[in-house]
């Protein structure tokens, strides 16, 4: 390597940025996939509720009404958590 010299140091400095540049976007994709995949949870969540919500309201029709609020609670509160676990990731990376 050349010691002392300007030439020496820009290269060292050029080779410690394209290996930062590396690693990050190595991390970037991983989380990318990460968040995809945290995202399957919430959406078959979010699927049996209405699935099972729609049973309900066709075996008994006059309760429609409470199982549609219900249906929408907790259809909220699957993807208020999906939200909250999206955040935490972009807060501890």
């Amino acid at each position: 390597m050349l010691r002392g010299t300007l030439e020496g140091k820009y290269i060292l400095m050029n080779e410690l940025i394209l290996a930062q540049a590396a690693e990050s976007a190595t991390h970037g994709n991983i989380a990318t996939i990460g968040y995809g995949l945290a995202a399957i949870g919430p959406g078959i969540g979010i699927g049996i509720i209405v699935g099972k919500a729609l049973e309900g309201m066709a075996r008994q029709p006059e309760m429609a009404g409470t199982l549609r609020t219900t249906m929408f609670l907790g259809i909220a509160f699957v993807e208020a958590l999906a939200l909250i676990s999206l955040a935490a990731g972009y807060m501890f990376t």
